[in-house]
């Protein structure tokens, strides 16, 4: 299974367009910051598989947020953190690194997802692997996300065009 990690789009619907329009993957994973509620309703009218996002510091209207994700049965909003299974291993996903290192070094999870620092990170860390796939925004330079191969059990950063 393919699964694409993406953080940080903070509005930008044009990287995410791009994005969208070329993405391979089974399932996505979204970390937090879309800003406005446009923008995970872009995501989920553009991407039919299983939709996984948990909020982020940038996310003010929670309220509308879960509105909008409740128009789509492919999306599950799961609040400030999430805990998954996919494809066999177990997935960690929050917003914030500090909290990501910490579920890294713990060592009960495959993958630990995070974003907020907008810094493209894969580490391995003992038996998990941690990633921030960077920023979509592309404010820092590239817009990137991450994808996830469940079988090899590896990541790597993608950059949006």
């Amino acid at each position: 299974m393919k699964v694409a990690i993406l953080s940080d789009v903070h509005d930008n619907i044009w990287k995410l367009e791009t994005l969208l329009e070329s993405l391979e993957a089974d399932t996505l994973i979204f970390c937090g910051d879309f800003c406005a509620p446009f923008t995970l309703a872009q995501i989920a009218e553009g991407f039919a598989g299983p939709v996984h996002v948990v909020f982020g510091n940038n996310d003010g209207d929670q309220f509308l947020l879960s509105r909008v994700a409740g128009n789509y049965p492919h999306v599950v909003l799961h609040g400030d953190f999430a805990e998954l299974q996919l494809a066999g291993r177990q997935v960690a996903v929050t917003h914030y690194p500090q909290i990501g290192q910490a579920l890294a070094r713990g060592g009960v999870y495959d993958l630990v997802c995070h974003g907020h620092s907008h810094e493209r990170v894969v580490e391995q860390v003992g038996k998990t692997l941690r990633v921030n796939p960077g920023e979509v925004m592309g404010r820092f330079g590239l817009s990137t996300y991450a994808l996830y191969d469940t079988t090899l059990g590896q990541a790597q950063i993608v950059e949006v065009n």
